[in-house]
């Protein structure tokens, strides 16, 4: 009787070790916010870690007063019972996710009706948005306090609420708005990327247009380099190639349907990745490859990933946001990892912590671990991470 408990303990262990390890080993896409991160596994479950002040996190408690940290959670953890979410995506200090019925849900800090709900007040658990069930794609923007939201429905339709300060909705005002209004009336669009401010979004002709704050030139479309912003939709240069576009704190990248990238913008600690620190009115192209995949750019750092598994990072260094052991800022695109470290396309940059899908659906994640961000069990000051670290549940 001893010896079958014994074994029937040691076989439940490696169960217990096989589902931990599968769990682990199985993530489909992750969302780099500004100080935590949120990832969906295989199974459509989603989990949150990092800052949770304003219950940016979802997980129905919210840290609202000193000290902050009481909250941050440094491994993940699941966001309801939910296995049906298709996307998600971390902002400032919110959250927005569709799952896979169409439907869009938000969470987090309300204070400029980022959320879309008709309201400006907090939510710590997903809250739905409307009752639409046509959304094709979302993207969480903000920082500073000026958070807004930007998504596609199916009918290519765009809509856009929050924070409006800087005309970043595109509706022709500078107007907040705390439900999502639609921006034009065309039904063309089928991607867009909200940043700091500013806009970005792709037609499905292929063209590129920007509007929002265009301080440091981060729309690419120029006014003879000055200093403005459009609260409308203005097309940037005249090619319709554009197949991705990421708006960052204040600069954006883009790749091209030849696989070319392309940066323009803010460029003070290299993170256009032009060999420069010279900023770019226009979009300017980023070395000679033509095997780019996926970029994203961060606040002041740009990660991306090229065909064949390689992951690149370029830009501000100081917290180890680049991965590649070091804190030195890099003006041109240095790899992370070995070449056949990551086989998804899926890469996101916050403001200093970056996080990518590898081999097998592994996550890893390097950074800022301030606020517990990079979900390894870790968080305050001096527990980041210069190399990739393993996400761990």
């Amino acid at each position: 009787m001893m010896i079958k408990t014994a074994l029937c303990a040691a076989l439940a262990l490696a169960l217990a070790a096989q589902t931990a390890a599968a769990t682990e080993w199985n993530w489909t896409s992750v969302s780099a916010g500004g100080s935590h991160t949120m990832a969906i596994g295989t199974d459509g479950a989603l989990w949150a870690w990092g800052n949770n002040e304003h219950g940016r996190l979802g997980d129905g408690t919210a840290t609202t007063s000193w000290p902050w940290a009481d909250n941050n959670r440094s491994s993940p953890v699941r966001i309801g019972t939910g296995t049906n979410w298709a996307s998600v995506s971390a902002g400032g200090s919110h959250t927005a996710a569709i799952d896979a019925d169409g439907a869009l849900w938000a969470w987090g800090n309300n204070g400029q009706g980022q959320l879309g709900d008709g309201t400006a007040d907090e939510r710590s658990s997903p809250t739905r948005i409307g009752t639409d069930a046509n959304w094709a794609m979302v993207s969480a923007g903000g920082g500073q306090g000026t958070d807004h939201t930007v998504a596609v429905r199916t009918d290519g339709t765009l809509w856009a609420w929050g924070n409006n300060s800087h005309g970043q909705l595109g509706d022709g005002t500078t107007t907040m708005s705390t439900s999502p209004v639609q921006i034009g009336s065309d039904s063309t669009w089928v991607y867009a990327s909200a940043g700091w401010q500013h806009t970005l979004a792709i037609r499905s002709d292929g063209t590129l247009w920007a509007w929002g704050n265009n301080a440091d030139w981060r729309l690419g479309a120029v006014w003879d380099g000055e200093i403005t912003y459009t609260p409308v939709p203005v097309q940037v240069g005249a090619d319709s190639n554009w197949t991705s576009v990421s708006a960052g704190g204040r600069h954006t990248a883009g790749i091209r349907a030849d696989g070319s990238l392309w940066a323009w913008g803010f460029n003070q600690s290299g993170q256009l990745g032009d060999g420069t620190t010279v900023g770019r009115f226009t979009p300017v192209r980023i070395g000679t490859h033509n095997d780019w995949v996926s970029v994203s750019a961060g606040d002041v750092h740009t990660v991306g990933m090229r065909r064949g598994g390689s992951a690149w990072a370029w830009g501000n260094n100081g917290r180890g946001s680049l991965g590649d052991g070091t804190t030195t800022h890099r003006n041109a695109p240095t790899q992370t990892g070995t070449p056949t470290s990551w086989t998804a396309a899926t890469v996101s940059a916050g403001v200093a912590h970056t996080a990518v899908v590898g081999i097998n659906g592994l996550l890893m994640a390097w950074g800022s671990a301030e606020h517990g961000q990079l979900g390894n069990g870790a968080s305050g000051w001096g527990t980041g991470h210069h190399t990739p670290v393993q996400v761990r549940q």
